[in-house]
This record gives C-alpha cells, sequence and structure tokens, in this order.
C-alpha cells in the first residue's frame, strides 16, 4: 500500500484509491443541526461542575471568571468559523494547526483534542450514575454508564442523520428544561439576590466583592470553562456538512451566543437560590437544589431532578461521542495513528474510531469508579488542560496563516480579525496560567504531559513515517507549502 517518499522529517506514501473508499464520510447537515451539535455538546456544563467555582472564587469571582471565558471562546469561535471556511477537512483544530505549523504540532493538537472529547465523556457518564444511584440504588452503577456508552455509541454508529436528530432533540430539550428552571426561580420569589454573596470570605477579603481574593479569580477559571467546552466541536463535522462557508460560521457563531445567554442566567439564578452560593458551590446538583428549594424535599423534586439531571447529561453524550470518533478518524486516516482505526461502516461512520474511544473512555470512567473525587476531578482537569492547550493552537494557527498565507480563499472571514485571534490566544494563556496557580489542578495537568510526551515518543519513532499523502488536511498542507 505504501511506497514511502522524505519531505523533511517526515514520509508519506502514497495509498491506492481504495483506501478512501473505505475511509468515506458523507453527510449534509445544516445550520440548525450544527447549532444543535455545539449547543448540545456543550449544554451539560449548565446542570453540573460550573458551580464549583462559586467555592474557588465566590459569586464575582466565578462571574469575572465567566465573562473572560466567553470573551476567549468568541474570539475563538469567530477564528474557527474563518478557518472552517477556508480548509474544510474533518480533522478541525489538529488541521488547522497542520497546516500553520507542520505535522508534529498537528498531531500534538490532535491528541489534546482527543484528550478532551474522550475524558469530558467519561466524566459525564460517571456523573450520570452518581445522580442516578441514590434513587434506584439496587441498580449497579456501571450499568448505567454502560448503558449510555452502549446507546450513544450504537447511534453515533448506525448514522450521522440519527446522530445530529438526537443530538438536536436533546439539546432543544435541555434547553427548555433551563428556561422552565430560570422563569420558575423568578415568578416563584425562591431567587434571592442577597444569597449570591454568602460565600465566607478570607481574612482581609471582602464579603460581597471577591471573598477569595483575586487567586479566587484563576481558582475558578476552570469551572468557567466548563459553559463552554467543546463548541469547537463543529470543525470536526466540516466534511459532512453542505455549504460549509455558510453553515459552519452560522452554527459557531449563533451556537456560542445560545450558550452565553444561557451561562448568564444560570450562574446567577441557580446561585441565589436554596442556602445561596456558599450551599451551591459545595453541591453535586447544583440544578437539583434549585428544584429543591422549589418543590421542596420530597419524592417529586429527588425523581424531578434525577430525570433532569440525566437528560441535561445526556444531551452532551451523543456529541462528546461523535467528537473523539471524528477526531481519532481523521489522525488515523492521515496515518498518525494507526490505518486500521479510521475504516468507516457501511453508513459512512467511523465505527473503529469510536469503538476504540469508547473502550479509553470505559477504563477511565473505571478508573473513576474505583478511585475516589480525586480521580474524577484529575480526569475533569485534564480535559480542560487538554482543550486549553488546542485552542492556543488554534489561535496561533489562525494568526499565521493570516501573516504567511494572505491569499489563502476565505470564503467568509472573522469580523474580530488577529486582534480577535490575539486576544483569544492571550486569556487562553492565562486560564492555563490561572490553572498552574492552583496546586489543586496540577495532577490534571501532569496527567495531560504524560500523554503528550507518550505521544511525542509515538510520533518520532513509528507515525512520522507513515503519513498519507492525499489525506485530505495532509494534500492540502503539502499543496500550500509548494505554492507558498
Amino acid at each position: 500500500m505504501f511506497t514511502h517518499k522524505s519531505k523533511g522529517f517526515v514520509s508519506y506514501g502514497s495509498v491506492r484509491e481504495s483506501y478512501f473508499k473505505q475511509r468515506s464520510l458523507r453527510g449534509r447537515a445544516g445550520g440548525l443541526l450544527l447549532w444543535g451539535l455545539g449547543v448540545g455538546a456543550v449544554i451539560s456544563g449548565d446542570f453540573y461542575g460550573w458551580n464549583y467555582g462559586l467555592a474557588a472564587g465566590g459569586f464575582w469571582g466565578l462571574a469575572i471568571a465567566t465573562f473572560l471565558m466567553a470573551i476567549m471562546y468568541l474570539c475563538m469561535v469567530y477564528s474557527l468559523a474563518e478557518l472552517s471556511a477556508a480548509l474544510p477537512h474533518a480533522g478541525g483544530l489538529y488541521s488547522f494547526t497542520r497546516h500553520a505549523f507542520g505535522p508534529f504540532w498537528g498531531f500534538i493538537c490532535g491528541i489534546a483534542v482527543t484528550i478532551e472529547y474522550v475524558l469530558a465523556t467519561a466524566a459525564l457518564a460517571s456523573s450520570m450514575t452518581n445522580y442516578i444511584h441514590p434513587v434506584f440504588p439496587s441498580i449497579p452503577g456501571f450499568l448505567v454508564w454502560l448503558l449510555a456508552y452502549l446507546i450513544f455509541v450504537a447511534i453515533a454508529i448506525h448514522s450521522l442523520e440519527l446522530t445530529l436528530n438526537v443530538s438536536l432533540f436533546l439539546a432543544v430539550l435541555a434547553i427548555a428544561l433551563l428556561a422552565i428552571f430560570y422563569v420558575n426561580m423568578l415568578v416563584s420569589g425562591i431567587f434571592n439576590p442577597e444569597l449570591l454573596f454568602n460565600v465566607p470570605a478570607d481574612l482581609g477579603q471582602s464579603e460581597t466583592w471577591l471573598p477569595k481574593g483575586w487567586q479566587g479569580v484563576f481558582a475558578a477559571m476552570p469551572y468557567a470553562i466548563w459553559f463552554y467546552l467543546a463548541i469547537e466541536i463543529l470543525p470536526l463535522a466540516s466534511e459532512e456538512t453542505y455549504d460549509v462557508p455558510k453553515n459552519m460560521p452560522t452554527g459557531l457563531i449563533s451556537g456560542m451566543f445560545t450558550l452565553i445567554v444561557l451561562s448568564i442566567f444560570t450562574l446567577v439564578l441557580n446561585s441565589g437560590v436554596g442556602d445561596g452560593a456558599a450551599a451551591i458551590g459545595q453541591s453535586n446538583v447544583p440544578f437539583g437544589d434549585g428544584l429543591e428549594a422549589y418543590f421542596g424535599k420530597g419524592a417529586t423534586s429527588t425523581l424531578v431532578t434525577v430525570f433532569a439531571l440525566t437528560l441535561g447529561l445526556a444531551a452532551s453524550l451523543p456529541t462528546q461521542i461523535y467528537g473523539y470518533g471524528r477526531i481519532v478518524f481523521s489522525l488515523s486516516r492521515a496515518g498518525y495513528l494507526p490505518h486500521w482505526i479510521s475504516v468507516t461502516s457501511r453508513s459512512y461512520t467511523p465505527y473503529r474510531a469510536l469503538v476504540l474511544g469508547t473502550a479509553v473512555g470505559l477504563l477511565c470512567v473505571i478508573l473513576i469508579d474505583a478511585g475516589s473525587n480525586a480521580v474524577d476531578a484529575v480526569i475533569l482537569n485534564m480535559a480542560v488542560f487538554g482543550a486549553l492547550i488546542s485552542y492556543v493552537l488554534a489561535m496561533l494557527s489562525y494568526i499565521k496563516l493570516k501573516l504567511s498565507h494572505p491569499d489563502l480563499v476565505r470564503p467568509y472571514e472573522s469580523p474580530l480579525g488577529i486582534w480577535g485571534a490575539l486576544i483569544g490566544t492571550a486569556l487562553a494563556i492565562f486560564a492555563l496560567m490561572a490553572c498552574v496557580a492552583v496546586p489543586a489542578y496540577r495532577s490534571g495537568i501532569w496527567g495531560v504531559a504524560i500523554v503528550l510526551v507518550m505521544a511525542t515518543i509515538y510520533f518520532f519513532f513509528y507515525s512520522r513515517h507513515q503519513l498519507v499523502a492525499q489525506a485530505p488536511e495532509e494534500a492540502a498542507a503539502l499543496r500550500m507549502r509548494d505554492e507558498g
């Protein structure tokens, strides 16, 4: 199959036509389905996880962190919209980085994205177990997350159309639940603005302003990111989208503004209910605490909480699974991962990549289940750190390609331009530094570092000699290099 030809420090091979016939993606996603995919990937963050930022930084500390991260994601989304229209490949962020900085950094970006989606999915599946078990203690925990994986992986393998329609349906249902929650908290009078500021202050700090000081803003960063994490999944659908220059920017930008609106309402209205931000910041089920404040303690609130939280978490499962399936497929098709992984089914879905990503995710869930909250925290932080690394590389790629290839055809151009990407990059680096500044998060950094070191060794000793010149990302990058 391979005829090797060296180009720099990597070797490319030419493959037969049958190679790509066995690795085909097909689909015609439009703006609405892309919106559902993007919002669905993120919306679980409005149901859990974000609230720990209240304990870390108080209400204003988390609010400032959320504002900064919203700006970062907006800058990134506009940059990704332009890059996706110009380079519509299934590799997404890895493809952009590969075009700008070459095969090695493209591969590192792809591994960082893979870390994000595989581990975020594992955390979601584990959390579903935690919410269901108190109500149905007779159901084994492993059965819950095993069924969750099996159902949504089966949907992803069945067809793109089913995956996108299920994602859209669950995203709309989750938004409806959140909207009902917001309205009830306001209309019933349960929301009390004074409860936003009852987080105990550290010595010498203001009780209402920044009870944990500016360090609390840093500590709240990973939880603010949880409001928006994974909106960048959409460029992975580029080869399965029709009229990419129109539909991809529409899906990305409309999805991002939807998430910003939801994050504002969730942050304010869910923090000022029950026993206030102090209690919500310690809760495993912040949305459930709000429902309990409305219904009172009892079977009704418990059942409604389990239903709402299960639905909210489930809304992100098909999209996250879609994400790791497509990034692993794309890396394999181009030769960065073993070629056999990227073979697709008769319905044009990368079933091997989906199964492999799921196997790794299940292993992570087993580690969480057999470990402790500390293991859960490490896996969550690894997902956040992996995402931030890919964000920095993607936005630097935008800047690099703007400067080095000004003639690249760009059917859509970001209104924020290079300045927007610079601001987004600075904020992503700031978020990384903020996370490093908190000792409790460093184990997650070590986890990502270990994976990236192992990936680097694999790349230099093996995969750099296995690249496929005709893979869409590689062919376009090589052509751009020759023309430049």
